[in-house]
C-alpha cells in the first residue's frame, strides 16, 4: 500500500473502527465493509502493538501519526480511533 492511498477519507474529526491482528506474518491495512483490516508484527505488549497500528493507520491515511489518538480498545482488538485537527 503506498503512502496516502485512503486520504480523502482523512477528514479531521472522523473516527475510524479498527480490527487489530498483532503478531502477523505480514503487515498490511486493508478496508472492508466499512472497517479497517490492520495487521502488524508487533506482539500485543508495552504498547507495541497499539504503536504499530497508530503508524500503519496514519500511513495509509497519509497524515501525522500524532493527529490520530485512540478514543477505545487498547487492550482489545477492536479499536477505535479519531483523526484531529
Amino acid at each position: 500500500m503506498k503512502k496516502g492511498d485512503h486520504a480523502a477519507l482523512a477528514i479531521p474529526g472522523a473516527e475510524f473502527a479498527v480490527r487489530v491482528t498483532p503478531r502477523a506474518r505480514q503487515p498490511g491495512v486493508a478496508l472492508m465493509d466499512g472497517q479497517w483490516r490492520v495487521s502488524v508484527t508487533a506482539a500485543p505488549e508495552d504498547g507495541k502493538a497499539n504503536a504499530a497500528v497508530i503508524e500503519a493507520l496514519a500511513h495509509a491515511l497519509g497524515v501525522a501519526k500524532t493527529r490520530l489518538t485512540l478514543l477505545r480498545g487498547a487492550a482489545a482488538r477492536d479499536k477505535v480511533f479519531r483523526l484531529t485537527d
